[in-house]
């Protein structure tokens, strides 16, 4: 099974535009996820396939982590859309509007059965489930769970989006509404042992950076790991906010010491910067520090 990675930012980059989808690796998204769904009308798809095979070996070839959005399973396309995308440069597909667990053990099998195609080791693509329904998201466990490759499962919602549409929540600045669907996702991800859940409030207003920079804030208080993202303004805020800083890896690794001394000492009782530590603080310093190495700042 592929090993998942750290994805602080996930820049969406329409199938159908070469051109968009050879420059974006310049602006710094941890991943690119080029999209097969709603960026490109019903005609076009044929072609946007092509193109989009295409750039997932050549971008996937220089070193960038490479999503395909295929389109869900209620259009008939999922199919011809995984045929023409599968290859060993493909870090993960993403699939819309997924309504239960079955839709997620059908695309294993299908990856599966593309993958020995190919001649690539199965387990090689990854699957990022969008739960843009009602259904998707009360069974978010099931769907978490439906598949080893599931590495990136999040709780998303947007502004007049599919989500806001099944549940009929308005949106609002403050993002109350949406709460409950985010953190309930998030609780059934963990659960499942999901190792880098994406998800958090689709940001839509492209020029409103200081409110991008609250909701990305809020979103990795949440517990999340990063964010989706529609426009290349955003990723420097997104990428710096989903990364620790220097000084929380200098507290990780003080607490860290702080414990290891007390035990050398005999000490059960452990006081580091007025406040009391005990194992629970420590594991939670290692598992950060994990991904501050993961993420290639440690």
């Amino acid at each position: 099974m592929r090993q998942a990675k750290p994805v602080r930012s996930a820049l969406f980059v329409p199938g159908n535009r070469e051109d968009r989808m050879q420059k974006a690796p310049r602006f710094g998204a941890d991943a690119l996820i080029l999209d097969l769904e709603d960026a490109v009308a019903v005609p076009d798809k044929p072609r946007a396939r092509i193109l989009v095979r295409k750039m997932v070996e050549q971008l996937g070839r220089a070193g960038q982590t490479v999503f395909v959005r295929v389109n869900d399973f209620g259009t008939g396309m999922t199919w011809a859309d995984l045929d023409a995308i599968v290859c060993p440069e493909l870090y993960c597909v993403m699939l819309p509007k997924v309504t239960g667990p079955e839709d997620v053990r059908k695309t294993d099998v299908i990856l599966e059965f593309l993958e020995r195609k190919n001649g690539m080791e199965p387990g090689s693509v990854l699957i990022d489930p969008v739960l843009e329904t009602a259904q998707g998201m009360r069974q978010a466990y099931e769907v978490a769970t439906a598949s080893e490759r599931v590495a990136h499962l999040g709780g998303l919602t947007g502004k007049d989006g599919d989500i806001a549409r099944a549940i009929g929540f308005r949106w609002t600045t403050e993002g109350h509404e949406a709460f409950y669907y985010i953190s309930k996702v998030l609780l059934d991800a963990r659960a499942a042992g999901v190792p880098y859940p994406i998800g958090g409030r689709g940001w839509w207003d492209i020029q409103d950076l200081a409110g991008l920079r609250v909701e990305a804030e809020r979103t990795r208080n949440f517990g999340y790991t990063g964010m989706l993202l529609i426009h290349p303004s955003h990723v420097p805020i997104v990428n710096e906010v989903f990364t620790p800083t220097p000084e929380e890896i200098a507290h990780w690794k003080e607490l860290i010491a702080a414990v290891e001394q007390c035990e050398r000492e005999g000490r059960s009782v452990v006081t580091f910067n007025g406040m009391m530590v005990d194992t629970a603080h420590v594991k939670v310093a290692r598992d950060m520090l994990r991904w501050a190495a993961a993420l290639g700042v440690v």
